[in-house]
């Protein structure tokens, strides 16, 4: 059985040329969704910042149609939706002027948006392997110093997808925002990733089913991206990239924005040079930075226990940990050379430890020590 009001919480976001700001003045004016449906043209008219076009769109359009289609849908598809009033509606987004009226969510039944820390990365999608690579270490430090923080992007190409991977390798949830209906997923190469994604965090979006492919509309959804997180994270972007769209938009919510520097030669550190350069972002350049400018305690995990206090190991494998709590981390050629075992050797023991979770790997055959920045 769909329920009435939905149709009509659905529906008011559907009156041509709306927009969040207006639907939201005419529920308070009106004194309730149902009622802007019922009022006359000329009583919408006196509402301020009705106009003409708007007050006809609203007595004319045939839109609860459309939208008791939709909650069908939803209903079919186990599909949430989010009422801007409801109070699983996410927090920072609810505080967001613009923010839109219903969120169409497809994830984890107990997934709650106010029961984590909500962090956004964003950046360009022709990520390079610097960028890659801190996006995976920043993450992966986070869960290790027991963050409970939802990693949230666009699904897009680069570092957003990046970003999407990381939380799910380091068990995270991760919310990944669309620019169009949860009809279907863009781009389409993302879609094992996304059904991932809703496996312990959430698609979202605001958008019907059936909306039609518009640059406009990857735009308008970073204004979620923005709303929905205490900071965002600009990785790496080119001068006029998207990204800084979406730092914009942090900025313009009263949220923190924060900036990777990078080699100021680079194409796709542009965006983000500049974004430090002009006091927009602060710099980052770790995990402990972001859990510094947003406060949030370090907790000691499970896995740097480990490291601290290992047991049942061979005496080869004691060997490379103990050369490794002196360094933090090292490649696998000096590892060899420091601890005297081949390299063949040193390869199956750091497979071992990474299996029981006393090292991480990185990039250029670095083996690092859980925890060690």
């Amino acid at each position: 059985m769909v329920d009435p009001l939905l149709i009509y919480k659905v529906g008011i976001d559907m009156i041509p040329k709306i927009g969040s700001i207006n639907a939201k003045k005419l529920i308070a004016y009106c004194g309730g969704i149902q009622e802007v449906f019922h009022q006359k043209k000329k009583d919408l008219l006196k509402i301020p910042g009705v106009g003409d076009a708007l007050a006809s769109a609203i007595t004319s359009s045939d839109v609860l149609g459309q939208a008791e289609r939709e909650v069908e849908f939803a209903l079919k598809h186990k599909i949430r939706i989010l009422y801007y009033l409801d109070p699983d509606y996410p927090d920072w987004l609810k505080q967001c002027e613009d923010g839109p009226i219903v969120l169409f969510v497809k994830g984890a039944s107990d997934f709650n948006f106010n029961q984590h820390k909500m962090l956004s990365i964003v950046g360009t999608r022709n990520a390079t392997d610097y960028g890659k690579s801190f996006c995976d270490e920043l993450v992966a430090t986070l869960a290790q110093n027991g963050q409970k923080v939802a990693i949230v992007s666009g699904l897009a190409y680069g570092i957003d997808i990046a970003a999407h991977k990381a939380a799910l390798k380091n068990g995270l949830p991760t919310i990944a925002v669309l620019g169009h209906g949860l009809d279907t997923i863009y781009p389409a190469i993302h879609r094992n990733v996304a059904a991932e994604i809703a496996q312990s965090g959430a698609l979202v979006t605001d958008f019907p089913t059936g909306t039609d492919f518009d640059r406009k509309n990857f735009i308008k959804r970073n204004r979620i991206i923005a709303g929905m997180s205490a900071a965002t994270l600009v990785v790496e972007s080119d001068a006029q990239g998207g990204s800084l769209i979406t730092a914009d938009l942090a900025i313009s919510y009263n949220r923190d924005v924060f900036a990777l520097p990078g080699d100021v030669t680079s194409r796709y550190s542009k965006g983000t040079n500049y974004l430090i350069k002009t006091n927009r972002a602060a710099l980052v350049e770790s995990a402990e930075d972001v859990e510094y400018f947003l406060g949030w305690e370090k907790k000691e995990s499970k896995a740097v226990q480990q490291t601290l206090f290992p047991t049942n190991l061979s005496p080869e494998e004691q060997s490379v940990l103990n050369f490794l709590q002196g360094t933090g981390k090292e490649s696998i050629d000096v590892i060899s050379v420091k601890t005297g075992l081949p390299i063949p050797k040193v390869s199956a023991i750091l497979l071992n430890l990474e299996f029981a979770g006393f090292v991480k790997p990185l990039p250029g055959k670095v083996f690092a020590l859980v925890g060690a920045r």
